[in-house]
């Protein structure tokens, strides 16, 4: 009989749970919208200007959503969230289910799904992180981030079988129930335990707090500006330059998507060797591990045959499973936990901004430069930017404590203690440590 760990709690099993039932919908939904596009006479630019309606809305209301889930109760932000999301896909399985919608229905519930997206991301960091006691927060992150991706790796090969079969409508349908499902899941989480926040003084306030946190902190804009262009290339490289060349070399989608679920299992295997592993230099462990992200796009310029292609996104998924738990260890321990999200919000802005440009641009370039340097370039950006970030004194210095969120880490007594001589406590000093063997993409 297998007994689950002390630290995860009722709250943490119910967000875990949600999220898994929610991916699992999502990920073969991502694939049902493209699909319910060409089968209304959609091309390939309609199939992009749906994509392009969610991610427009996301991008615009994070920061919003960020000093909303900081003001009202997260998982309150959460269930709403989900609520909006199982309304839009309903909907849009319906129309789908009932005739050919025409491209702006399609583009306006995307980007409702867009908004909903905008207020959850940022409520369910703060959320999953509050649900966990300090010590084990790296730990319990790694466990949610593995039933994410394993979520996300099923949904995927569900959804692409199931939209074959019974077509796109359906998959669409059964991504509302499974966002029904989750907000009835999140609903009976209990907040009882995450300390009251204050009410603020206005939403522009909220916001401005929310960037005075960020500022103060070099090696947490450091790395959102490092992310920003890090995703933008990242995503340009893959979705629009990785299907060119499976296409032109590899012989087709098959081995582009054996490819992409190499990454997915490799992102499981990350994540479970952060349930074993805690590096004492949480942000230098996991800025090091950013550097194989430059592979994918090498590998690509090349290009390796299929297998070579698939041995390294693996490797990637697991690169990029370390960073992400390292990062919100990080963001656990040292920012106030009353204003996570609005630090949140402003960490996947980042994260986000420039993936629209750098997707409308990556055609332009290729044009000019060629594909295989814009695809060396990727390459080049990303390590150089990662050798930036670790010229950042603090990124090199952050250590991991061993008790929960700062309340206010810029207190004297605090900033105090963290630079006396000794501080820094290496894993073996860490409690209930275990033996040793994470966008973030």
């Amino acid at each position: 009989m297998t007994v689950r760990p002390a630290w995860a709690g009722r709250n943490f099993l119910l967000l875990t749970g949600a999220t898994v039932i929610a991916n699992l919908g999502s990920s073969g939904a991502q694939i049902a919208t493209a699909f319910a596009v060409l089968a209304a006479n959609g091309s390939a630019t309609d199939v992009g200007l749906v994509a392009a309606a969610r991610t427009i809305p996301l991008v615009l209301f994070l920061l919003i959503g960020g000093a909303v889930a900081d003001r009202l109760p997260r998982h309150r932000v959460m269930v709403a969230a989900n609520i909006l999301n199982c309304t839009s896909q309903g909907l849009f399985a319906l129309l789908v289910l009932t005739g050919q919608p025409p491209l702006w229905q399609m583009a306006a519930l995307a980007a409702l799904g867009g908004t909903g997206q905008a207020f959850f991301a940022p409520a369910s960091e703060g959320m999953v992180l509050a649900s966990v006691s300090g010590e084990h927060s790296g730990r319990a992150f790694a466990v949610f981030r593995m039933g994410m991706n394993g979520a996300t790796i099923g949904g995927a090969a569900l959804g692409g079988a199931l939209v074959a079969a019974a077509g796109p409508g359906w998959v669409l349908a059964i991504d509302s129930a499974a966002f029904a499902l989750a907000a009835t899941l999140r609903a009976f989480l209990d907040a009882g335990g995450v300390p009251e926040r204050a009410p603020g003084g206005g939403m522009l306030r909220d916001l401005r707090d929310g960037w005075r946190e960020v500022a103060s902190r070099t090696w947490l804009w450091a790395i959102v500006v490092q992310f920003s262009l890090v995703n933008a290339v990242i995503v340009a490289a893959e979705a629009v330059y990785g299907p060119l060349v499976a296409e032109e070399h590899l012989g087709g989608a098959r081995p582009w998507g054996l490819a992409m679920a190499a990454f997915g299992v490799g992102t499981v295997g990350g994540a479970l060797l952060m349930t074993r592993y805690k590096p004492r230099r949480i942000l230098l462990t996991g800025t090091l591990c950013v550097f194989p992200l430059a592979l994918p796009s090498a590998a690509l310029a090349v290009p390796l045959p299929a297998a070579g292609l698939s041995a390294v996104m693996f490797g990637t998924g697991i690169a990029v499973e370390v960073f992400s738990v390292a990062w919100m260890t990080a963001l656990h321990q040292e920012i106030p936990e009353e204003k996570f999200s609005r630090v949140s919000s402003y960490d996947w802005f980042g994260s986000l901004a420039g993936v629209p440009v750098a997707t409308a641009l990556a055609g332009p370039v290729q044009n000019v430069i060629g594909r295989p340097a814009a695809l060396w370039g990727c390459s080049a950006l990303i390590a150089l930017l990662t050798a930036a970030v670790l010229c950042v004194r603090d990124v090199r210095a952050l250590t991991r404590r061993d008790h929960g969120p700062a309340r206010d880490p810029r207190r004297p007594e605090e900033t105090a203690a963290r630079e006396a001589p000794g501080h820094q406590r290496d894993d073996a000093s860490l409690p209930d440590q275990a033996p040793p063997p994470v966008s973030r993409g």
